[in-house]
């Protein structure tokens, strides 16, 4: 085997730079006695797309700055093959997504409580979501300000969006002014990670500020292939950077914070997972933990179409000169539909009245669109997504047979369970009739797209089996708890290995009701003060683990 080049000894070893590792290494090197190394698959965030707000159309499904995944042919979506991108850069989602923060639903943390996560409950997730924020608005019960995470208010209030929220109104949806305050139904505009019409990602929050610390090393352009555990315990991390084979000894912790399809395919490449899997495909196997790359949760989206009476200036971006007229725009003073993010305003409603709180959220977009392959193309006309946040269908992560190392096997079985189905169709109806009211009149146009002709609940549903896709929002793959099929403890530890944390959205118990950068962003924070010796670990759940 060829030899690796020792980089040296680290107490902390982060493996992924997206929303949860760029806080890590934030908070873990602020002990100047703390030797931390960040390591990223991909490159710097130093492209201009990056940086723009409605850019990220380019970056997604772009190598320079996405993994571009693709599911397996899904059974429920008529064996369908969905693109699936995840951030491959310093930033990583949060570089780019669509801006959206959303800390989801009270209820959500309580449920994770009930689910055996100790110490995750409403109450105990909200100090942290506050200490990391720097809210536009001002400090309050709910909101902080002067953290690292700025959050804002969209720069762009058009017709358009304002008719949106009050036909949603007459339909009977509450309006509400805030989403990020625990009880969050009904419709408006979301709260956005940009300053200033610039995007703000967890680079810029967590990284740049920190640059010149001497005891962090960011490693980009590193690929992680497996970790060394020796004894139960995790002594390296073995990666690749440039073509050259390296070696990072740890003292102290490896922090897995490479997302909910990154970090399971790691940790299986180490031997760490379901033993049958593992073994079937000549992976020696270090620790049998049934449930990793399990339960593996998404929030499935229906996108419905509709003309626009009226033009508005979004419509005309397919004109070269209006894209100029753009750019300058935003490059001399930082507005204009740059600025966008495309999903301006939304909400939260229920799919029937017999649901405890909301399952549907919409994204309302102020323009149409057309895209093939990479191209897009926006159209006089606007947009629902319809996002499914509480599917009960589960899916799975795993290594490909033919090829460990190559790209791993994603599978969500959408629309598996039948209920999903339904509460899809339920949302479509209800978008439908938003659009159907006073406020609406004189911009809509008429739906348009597949769904338009769809009529009865079976045509309804058939649309959505060839149609349906993803919000991009995976999570859960690497749950925490205790039962037979939990993968980490309330706090990221492994089970079964020493010196190894997960912290990313896949130790979620349940998906939340919501966008899930914010909630990711927080949980790190939250295990961060932990590995820093800040909370301690109940004694009843001690006897779970090594440490």
């Amino acid at each position: 085997m060829k030899d690796r080049q020792s980089i040296g000894l680290f107490d902390y070893v982060v493996i992924g730079a997206g929303t949860a590792g760029c806080l890590l290494a934030n908070r873990l090197s602020a002990n100047p006695e703390n030797r931390v190394l960040l390591l990223e698959a991909g490159g710097k965030d130093n492209w201009h797309w990056i940086h723009i707000p409605v850019g990220y159309l380019y970056t997604m499904m772009n190598p320079r700055t996405d993994w571009c995944y693709k599911t397996v042919a899904e059974k429920g979506l008529n064996g369908r093959v969905l693109d699936y991108p995840r951030g491959k850069v310093l930033g990583g989602c949060s570089s780019i997504n669509g801006m959206i923060y959303m800390r989801g639903q009270a209820r959500d943390y309580d449920g994770w409580r009930q689910l055996g996560a100790v110490g995750w409950a409403w109450d105990d997730v909200l100090p942290y979501f506050r200490r990391t924020e720097d809210f536009k608005g001002g400090a309050d019960d709910l909101h902080g300000a002067g953290g690292e995470w700025r959050v804002e208010e969209p720069r762009l209030s058009w017709e358009i969006l304002d008719a949106f929220r009050e036909a949603a109104v007459q339909a009977g949806i509450p309006a509400v002014e805030d989403f990020n305050r625990g009880n969050n139904e009904g419709v408006g505009y979301f709260h956005v990670n940009q300053r200033r019409g610039v995007r703000w990602n967890a680079s810029k929050a967590f990284l740049k500020p920190i640059a010149g610390r001497q005891n962090l090393v960011v490693a980009t352009n590193a690929q992680v292939e497996k970790l060394e555990i020796k004894e139960s315990r995790t002594t390296a991390v073995l990666f690749n950077q440039d073509g050259v084979s390296k070696q990072a000894n740890v003292a102290g912790e490896v922090v897995l914070a490479a997302g909910s399809i990154g970090t399971p395919h790691i940790l299986q490449l180490s031997g760490i997972g379901p033993g049958e899997w593992l073994q079937k495909i000549g992976v020696s196997l270090v620790s049998d933990v049934d449930g990793l790359g399990r339960n593996l949760q998404d929030h499935p989206t229906m996108v419905l179409q509709f003309k626009s009476k009226k033009a508005f200036e979004m419509h005309r971006l397919n004109n070269p000169l209006q894209k100029i007229s753009a750019g300058w725009n935003w490059m001399t003073r930082r507005e204009g539909v740059a600025t966008s993010h495309i999903w301006e305003a939304g909400g939260l409603v229920r799919s029937h009245d017999n649901v405890d709180l909301p399952d549907i959220q919409y994204h309302f977009s102020l323009t149409g669109f057309e895209e093939k392959g990479s191209s897009f193309r926006v159209t006089q006309g606007f947009s629902f997504h319809i996002d499914l946040l509480y599917p009960r269908s589960r899916g799975r992560v795993e290594l490909t047979p033919s090829d460990p190392y190559g790209k791993p096997v994603i599978q969500f079985n959408y629309m598996h369970e039948p209920a999903d189905l339904t509460g899809m169709m339920n949302g479509v109806k209800q978008a439908r009739a938003v659009t159907q009211s006073r406020a609406f009149a004189d911009l809509n146009g008429g739906e348009k797209g597949p769904m338009a002709q769809a009529l009865t609940d079976d045509e309804i549903k058939s649309v959505i089996i060839n149609e349906c896709a993803t919000d991009y929002h995976p999570s859960c793959s690497c749950r925490m708890g205790y039962d037979d099929d939990a993968v980490v403890d309330e706090w990221g530890r492994v089970h079964g290995v020493a010196s190894l944390r997960v912290v990313d959205a896949s130790i979620m118990p349940r998906i939340i009701g919501g966008n899930l950068n914010g909630p990711t962003q927080m949980m790190a924070s939250r295990i961060a003060d932990h590995i820093l010796g800040r909370h301690q670990l109940s004694p009843e759940r001690a006897r779970f683990s090594f440490h």
